[in-house]
């Protein structure tokens, strides 16, 4: 079996300097539950032998509050190809994981997450694939497991949804 972790970064913060879309980094309420929601992965055991996350500053800034409830932190990789992309480019990055990665996160960004896991979710708790089809907002994750020996054999309707979760959810706030 395999597990693939989705976190959408945290809220972004509108009102800075940022330059570009790609140096927005988290409002106060990104990073108010940026940790909690790193918190929760661990407190159920969801380690990921690797985390792949966007270059972007709001998603570094996200995986490096979450990844102070891992000891030690995961390996993470740092990549330009996760910024905005599309479910069909998220799905052939996973699918290039070494199948010696049991668990792998994707920390990104909307729409290409959410499309991405309602892509693969064929199957899954009922009542998390009715939270996930009304919204997937910033800093909620998705757990999906496969039956497979590698990554590569991943496509549409080959997972199943076994959490979703947001901060609103965790009673963190609104999102």
């Amino acid at each position: 079996m395999r597990r693939l972790i989705l976190f959408r970064h945290a809220k972004s913060d509108w009102t800075g300097e940022a330059a570009t879309d790609h140096e927005r980094g988290l409002a106060p309420r990104g990073r108010r539950v940026a940790g909690p929601m790193g918190a929760w992965l661990a407190g159920r055991g969801f380690r990921p032998d690797l985390v792949l996350c966007s270059t972007a500053l709001r998603t570094v800034r996200t995986w490096s509050l979450a990844k102070a409830a891992f000891t030690p932190a995961p390996t993470a990789e740092f990549l330009d190809e996760i910024y905005e992309a599309s479910d069909e480019t998220l799905l052939e990055t996973v699918r290039r994981t070494s199948p010696e990665v049991q668990t792998l996160m994707l920390v990104g960004h909307n729409p290409g997450l959410g499309d991405l896991t309602e892509r693969l979710a064929g199957s899954g708790d009922p009542e998390a694939r009715r939270a996930l089809s009304a919204k997937f907002p910033t800093a909620a994750i998705a757990v999906l497991d496969t039956p497979f020996d590698g990554w590569s054999e991943l496509g549409p309707g080959t997972a199943r949804l076994d959490r979703f979760i947001t901060p609103k959810m965790l009673g963190l706030g609104e999102e």
